[in-house]
């Protein structure tokens, strides 16, 4: 095979739910896409520090842990590679009318190599389904403000903007837009 492109191209991958002996894997995918996401975008200092606090194993080990969280984990069918993942989380989010029916859609992510293949919509699939499922009245984000593919991927998926944040990473801080997804629509 000539490229990464061809390689991700035959390249299948699973969705499962992820469970308490993921936290590794999850870590690793997570640090990876936001590495890959935004070097050259924010500062290099700013990404290492994010990744070793926001994506170190014991983050997702307590979230695997808390019963009112859910995960998904994307792996490759040859070897189990994790290569993406989505978290939903009671909501955090500084807007004025979050309730107890709202859930957060805390992370979405996927390596760049497995875009345009079906797996990021078959993540949010999932994280929509579940949160349905709890009977939440929204399902909220956060996503840096810069990031246009991300926006239109929520846009494709039926989100729109309700407000914004100002979001840490490392010794700086970043727009974010806050995006909302009607479930009972």
């Amino acid at each position: 095979m000539s490229d990464s492109t061809d390689v991700a191209a035959s390249l299948t991958t699973h969705i499962r739910r992820a469970h308490a002996g993921d936290a590794d894997a999850l870590a690793l995918a997570g640090a990876a896409t936001f590495l890959e996401t935004f070097a050259g975008i924010l500062h290099g200092r700013d990404i290492v520090e994010h990744c070793r606090a926001q994506h170190a194993p014991q983050v997702y080990t307590a979230w695997l842990a808390d019963p009112a969280t859910a995960s998904w984990l994307a792996q490759t069918d040859r070897g189990d590679a994790p290569v993406g993942y989505a978290v939903i989380a009671p909501a955090k989010l500084p807007l004025e009318d979050v309730s107890a029916d709202d859930l957060e859609l805390k992370r979405i992510y996927l390596l760049s190599r497995f875009h345009g293949g079906g797996v990021g919509r078959e993540l949010m699939q999932h994280a929509v389904a579940e949160s349905r499922a709890r009977g939440a009245r929204r399902l909220l984000l956060g996503v840096y403000a810069g990031n246009a593919r991300a926006l239109a991927f929520y846009a494709r998926n039926g989100f729109r903007q309700v407000g914004e944040r100002r979001f840490q990473v490392g010794g700086n801080t970043y727009g974010d837009a806050i995006l909302a997804l009607d479930l009972h629509e």
